[in-house]
C-alpha cells in the first residue's frame, strides 16, 4: 500500500522538523499522501496484532526461560510498548498530514520521539529473542 512512496515513510517517521517533513510530504502527489493517510488505520491493526504478539509470546511461552530474571519480566512489555509508541506516531502524523502545520515544531519532535522509541523497542525484542534462542542452544535446549 505505501511501499512505492518515495521518499518512504521510515525517512517521514524520523523528520523531526517542519521544514523536514514537509520536504517529504511535498514531493508526494496528492494520491501518493492520501494512501498515506488511508494506511494508518491498517497499521493500527497491525501494531495492535505484534503488541499482542509479543506479550503472548512473552507470557505463554518458555522462550525467555533461559534470560536473566529481569529480563523475562520485562520482556512481555517490549513490543506492547513499541505498539503504543508506534499508535502515538500515527495519531500525530495523522493530524501532521491533514494540513499544513508549521507552527508546532515539537509536535514534529515529539513524532520523531516516538518514531525512535518505536524501532529501539522493537529491535530490543528482536535481540531478546536471539539472546534467549543463544542461551538455550548453548544449554541444549534448542533442538
Amino acid at each position: 500500500m505505501v511501499m512505492p512512496l518515495s521518499p518512504g515513510i521510515v525517512v517521514l517517521q524520523f523528520a523531526w522538523s517542519p521544514r523536514a517533513f514537509g520536504e517529504i510530504v511535498h514531493v508526494w502527489p496528492p494520491e501518493d499522501l492520501a494512501r498515506y493517510r488511508a494506511h494508518l488505520p491498517v497499521d493500527f491493526a497491525l501494531l495492535f496484532a505484534y503488541g499482542a504478539f509479543g506479550y503472548l509470546l512473552a507470557t505463554r511461552t518458555g522462550l525467555f526461560t533461559p534470560l536473566p530474571p529481569r529480563l523475562r519480566r520485562l520482556a512481555p512489555s517490549v513490543l506492547a510498548l513499541a505498539a503504543l509508541f508506534d499508535a502515538a506516531e500515527n495519531v500525530l502524523h495523522a493530524w501532521l498530514t491533514e494540513m499544513p502545520r508549521f507552527d508546532v515544531p515539537q509536535v514534529y519532535l515529539a513524532s520523531t520521539a516516538c518514531s525512535g522509541l518505536k524501532w529501539t523497542l522493537l529491535l530490543a525484542f528482536g535481540v531478546l529473542v536471539v539472546w534467549a534462542l543463544a542461551v538455550a542452544d548453548d544449554q541444549g535446549e534448542v533442538e
